[in-house]
């Protein structure tokens, strides 16, 4: 039975965020950047040169969301498969100069590291190289993968399961049946960030949040984004036959939908000076997760999700949520059941 809440119960649940484990399943990849001026065409060809004076390496995928997790103060558990190459080296340096753990990755050399390099030159995107193999890992790697996560929650106290999906190829059918049927003999609530692959594979999960975009993709439907009966009958549909307990869907500035049996409604987004949407679902998933292993209600749980993906957005590039300036605007709102 899902809580009431004001001021008091939401500061109690942030600070309750401390205790969680939140383990993440999904496609981690390096987010590389390379910037520059440009100020002259090349002569070999008619393209700009980028005269490189800087470059970065963030954690990207689903090691966005466990650095979410992270700054909202729950301890998260990454679990992938990534290439015994180059890549795999920094991606790992990355994890450990961020103090996340590597125990539930593995290596194979059937597969690459993704990296998605951005090219920046006078402040604009010029050219994004990705680094990737997007087909499935094999049966023998997902059956690894499925151990590894099966001996992670039966050793640790895992609150809430995350499937990350980035359709990079590590969660499979099979991996999602075999992990959602054990979380729930654990009666370890899931939650999906779906991509369109598996976008029906994930039959009895807790809680599903595609964006707008990805719900009409996924259904095959193009349904009146702006009529609210149209949107609750497709969504009504879709989790009554896949046997989900609520739906949360994001709808970029109009803000966001939950549905469930106990509550139907949008809650708009809040007026913001946009920066970047970037990352910014990442957050949402992260938040909502929490919020689920605390068995907060589902308005309560859009609510601070809502919230939290619109603060990333006034930040330039992927940037985790703030817990405190989170807190903060939460607490103003004076939110009451």
């Amino acid at each position: 039975m899902a809580i009431p809440y004001n001021n008091s119960t939401i500061k109690q649940s942030f600070e309750q965020f401390n205790k969680l484990n939140v383990l993440i399943i999904g496609d981690i990849m390096i987010d590389a950047y390379m910037w520059g001026n440009v100020s002259r065409i090349s002569p070999e060809a008619p393209v700009p040169v980028v005269a490189v004076n800087k470059r970065e390496n963030r954690l990207g995928g689903a090691a966005n969301v466990a650095l979410n997790v992270q700054a909202m103060g729950a301890n998260p558990i990454l679990c992938s498969v990534i290439g015994n190459d180059d890549g795999s080296t920094l991606l790992l340096d990355l994890l450990k100069k961020q103090k996340l753990s590597a125990e539930g990755i593995l290596k194979s050399s059937n597969r690459t590291t993704t990296v998605k390099t951005r090219v920046i030159g006078n402040n604009h995107q010029m050219l994004r190289i990705d680094e990737e193999i997007e087909s499935s890992i094999i049966n023998k790697e997902t059956d690894s993968l499925v151990f590894v996560i099966k001996k992670l929650i039966t050793n640790k106290k895992v609150n809430v399961i995350i499937f990350e999906d980035y359709d990079k190829g590590v969660i499979t059918p099979e991996l999602i049946k075999s992990i959602v049927a054990f979380a729930k003999q654990k009666n370890i609530p899931t939650v999906v960030d779906p991509k369109k692959k598996n976008f029906m594979a994930y039959s009895g999960v807790t809680l599903f949040k595609p964006n707008i975009k990805e719900l009409k993709e996924g259904l095959k439907s193009d349904f009146d984004t702006d009529n609210l009966k149209e949107l609750g009958k497709a969504v009504e549909g879709f989790i009554k036959k896949q046997n989900i307990d609520t739906a949360l869907i994001t709808l970029s500035e109009k803000g966001i939908y939950t549905h469930s049996k106990k509550s139907k409604t949008l809650i708009p987004a809040h007026i913001r000076n946009i920066s970047d949407v970037s990352g910014a679902g990442d957050t949402v998933v992260s938040v909502a997760a929490l919020c689920l292993a605390l068995n907060l209600s589902p308005v309560l749980t859009a609510t601070l999700a809502n919230l939290a993906g619109g603060l990333v957005c006034e930040k330039v590039g992927v940037a985790p949520i703030d817990k405190q300036q989170l807190l903060e605007e939460a607490t103003e709102l004076q939110l009451t059941k």
